[in-house]
């Protein structure tokens, strides 16, 4: 069964999500974007024990609280350490009063039909066994969308709703993330595919089964609305997906009932070099320029 206060919190509370989880392949490109070169760590366990320090002088500041963040999305190794003695999920609402979701997808197949759906994610159940041990509270799984193509949408949202369905049976909630590239010539249009695709799978849900949404900021900001007013969504975050903060935060303000779900431009101007004062004010201006947009 699900926390219900951290349900609460999230249906409920003002704020945004914090997104710390870059992946093996995306974990170069955030630790160099922080002033840390590949030339600083020599394999896998290195690289994620310093994008794990990097984490945890995010996750620790004073200005990371749960009185703007809702929540933070994992990667499984970093569920796997430990923040201040405690464990990174357990820390995260113990201390913070953050809610904390783990990613769970293993990464994207090839492109076919102008989308990449999801990789197949081995041991799920057990993986979601051990997330809800640590006191997770939801998921999250990411495809991409590139073109209107109504087969590529499909087969990205059947995918995202079939594994959403193995995490609600295993008590959790779902992030379902369709991303649509925001380079796509044709992005209103895929947009127009996947809010159909979504709308059709959400209303076949039983009432009882909660869901959040993760998109990527439309071309409509009347886009969400029927998702953000559909019974069965717990949460509509959107994803920054390229844009830059000031970018993203203009999108995000126009789309009303929507919060951010940010990753990289959360951590924009953070740098392993900051004096912890110099780092704690530019993550107190990020922070609070990404709750003021998602508070519209």
């Amino acid at each position: 069964m699900t926390n219900e206060a951290q349900l609460n919190k999230i249906k409920t509370a003002e704020g945004f999500l914090a997104a710390l989880d870059q992946s093996g392949g995306s974990t170069p490109r955030a630790l160099a974007l922080y002033g840390i070169e590949d030339s600083a760590y020599s394999n896998d366990d290195e690289m994620f024990t310093v994008v794990h320090d990097m984490r945890t002088r995010i996750v620790t500041s004073p200005a990371f609280t749960g009185e703007r963040i809702l929540g933070a999305i994992l990667f499984e190794n970093t569920m796997d350490r430990e923040i201040e003695g405690q464990g990174a999920a357990e820390y995260l609402w113990n201390e913070k009063q953050v809610v904390p979701f783990l990613k769970v997808d293993k990464g994207l197949a090839d492109e076919v039909d102008g989308a990449q759906v999801m990789k197949p994610i081995p041991g799920l159940d057990e993986l979601l066994e051990r997330a809800k041990a640590h006191g997770v509270f939801g998921t999250k799984m990411r495809s991409v969308i590139k073109l209107a193509n109504p087969a590529g949408v499909k087969a990205v949202v059947d995918q995202q709703f079939e594994v959403a369905r193995q995490i609600l049976a295993a008590g959790l909630v779902p992030i379902i993330e369709p991303e649509v590239d925001i380079k796509s010539p044709q992005k209103a249009e895929a947009e127009s595919l996947l809010k159909a695709a979504l709308l059709e799978h959400l209303n076949a849900l039983a009432a009882d089964q909660l869901v959040m949404l993760k998109l990527t900021l439309p071309e409509d900001h009347d886009w969400c609305t029927d998702l953000v007013n559909h019974p069965n969504v717990l949460k509509v975050v959107a994803l920054s997906g390229g844009y830059t903060r000031e970018e993203a935060n203009a999108r995000l303000t126009r789309c009303h009932g929507i919060v951010a779900s940010f990753s990289r431009a959360l951590s924009e101007g953070l740098s392993a070099q900051q004096t912890d004062e110099e780092f704690n004010a530019t993550l107190e201006a990020s922070i609070a320029s990404i709750f003021a947009a998602s508070s519209t």
